[in-house]
């Protein structure tokens, strides 16, 4: 094993984010410095660096920090490997068996989501949500589900300093998103209880989707059902939220 003293940055790197993720809540500079044993001056410029680079969160007005979606990202990476696309697809599958529609599980990568799992049912197109697709979680329905789950200082920090966010190739330049649109949208979604999109990723298609969550409250993964427009999914919702208790519960 190597000698942690060849490489004191990346041990007090290591040290600042172990710390972070053991807090209920965004701590403060002073704090961090103390419990890793660092001056605060290279705290600092450690939790600057992390900024910078997603894996933590500036709360300016608590003056404090907190883990970023980076450091989410990779925590959950077990997640998202070979557990979530065996795991996702039994339920998956056996959500399209229930239904009838296509079913995919996505996970939330940043400001993006990455489909995991696709299950098309029979008689049904294939979907640009194909496994390995990267979109912007504001414009799907899996995305939309895991922002509107995330804390809502969380999504703030998620989009701060943006200033345009894609559309869909194609779309008139004047329907383009804003952040506040998204911050209204999680609102929504919060107030619904899960999350919709019409014919915003693919004409004539409708998704609504539900996070999983893990013991923590966290949202590791998002699935969704995806139909024609002018189909009426009975039970659909329903049938939607005990998949997604069935991925939390599986992936806990």
């Amino acid at each position: 094993m190597r000698d942690k003293s060849k490489v004191p940055a990346a041990d007090a790197t290591l040290a600042v984010l172990s710390f972070l993720a053991r807090q209920a809540r965004p701590a403060p500079a002073a704090r961090i410095a103390a419990a890793a044993g660092l001056p605060r001056s290279t705290t600092y410029d450690l939790l600057s660096v992390l900024v910078e680079r997603g894996f933590a969160i500036h709360y300016e007005q608590d003056r404090a920090y907190g883990l970023g979606a980076a450091a989410y990202e990779l925590s959950s990476g077990y997640a998202r490997q070979a557990p979530l696309a065996i795991l996702g697809r039994r339920v998956a599958e056996s959500l399209v068996a229930e239904l009838g529609e296509s079913v995919h599980v996505a996970v939330l990568h940043g400001r993006d989501v990455l489909y995991v799992v696709e299950s098309r049912a029979a008689g049904r197109p294939s979907l640009v949500t194909d496994v390995g697709v990267r979109l912007p979680a504001h414009l799907t329905a899996s995305g939309r589900a895991m922002l509107a789950a995330l804390p809502a200082a969380q999504l703030r920090a998620l989009y701060a300093g943006v200033r345009e966010l894609e559309v869909r190739p194609g779309w008139d330049s004047s329907l383009g998103y804003s952040v506040a649109r998204v911050m209204a949208e999680a609102k929504e979604t919060r107030a619904r209880g899960h999350a919709v999109e019409d014919g915003e990723v693919t004409p004539g298609l409708r998704s609504i989707a539900l996070a999983a969550h893990d013991r923590a409250g966290w949202p590791v993964a998002a699935i969704a059902v995806t139909y024609p427009s002018d189909v009426e999914l009975v039970d659909g919702l329903d049938a939607l939220r005990r998949a997604a208790e069935r991925l939390g519960a599986a992936l806990a």
